[in-house]
């Protein structure tokens, strides 16, 4: 007799949570679809606390900040001129996306912060970035500049000491920060995952309405 009552409680509660559930999916039906989370490639940080200003100078003195380039999708990396493989791999991927997408290249805005700001002198910076698009612009600042914009970007950088005092090479964070035309920082695209992947990225962004 006790199994049978636990076994019809154990079928009513079922039945009871079955309503409970049916219930909830009716109510998910009624209420107003919700936009689509749009499916990126790179780790999507929408919302984050971080990565929400930066403010240095170009390769032609003038001062920078994101607000200047509103209406864009902005990529913002940072790096130095003299890296043997990661950033130039980084700034030709960007110049290949930016090509793949035709006329929506223009609404690309490449960024390049130097962490390397005793060698990368003003000259050779807007010279390196030259290489990989008329339209790709370079960044610098003091070394107390350059170290606060790497802290608001969660950015690490350090020297790595070479043969001469001049010779050193620099570890820093090899991924990229994507901004959306607003303004708001979006992705962390890793270094490696190859310009299709930035460019599936770079089209969602460019399709979003304000």
């Amino acid at each position: 007799m006790t199994d049978a009552h636990s076994t019809r409680r154990r079928c009513l509660q079922g039945a009871a949570l079955f309503g409970a559930l049916a219930l909830m999916a009716g109510c998910d039906r009624n209420a107003p679809d919700a936009p689509a989370k749009p499916s990126f490639k790179g780790v999507d940080i929408t919302g984050a606390e971080y990565a929400r200003k930066l403010a240095l100078t170009d390769a032609d003195g003038q001062p920078r900040t994101l607000a200047d380039f509103k209406g864009k999708v902005v990529l913002v990396f940072f790096g130095y001129t003299q890296c043997p493989d990661v950033c130039p791999t980084t700034m030709a991927e960007l110049a290949e996306v930016k090509r793949s997408l035709g006329a929506d290249g223009a609404r690309v805005q490449g960024l390049f912060v130097t962490v390397d700001p005793e060698r990368d002198t003003a000259p050779l910076l807007k010279a390196y970035v030259a290489n990989f698009g008329p339209d790709l612009i370079g960044l610098r600042g003091s070394p107390e500049q350059t170290q606060a914009a790497a802290k608001e970007f969660k950015v690490f950088y350090a020297k790595v000491p070479g043969k001469t005092a001049s010779s050193y090479t620099v570890d820093h964070t090899a991924g990229s920060y994507v901004f959306d035309a607003q303004g708001r920082v979006r992705l962390f695209t890793r270094y490696g995952s190859g310009a299709q992947a930035l460019a599936d990225d770079l089209k969602i962004l460019l399709a979003e309405k304000s």
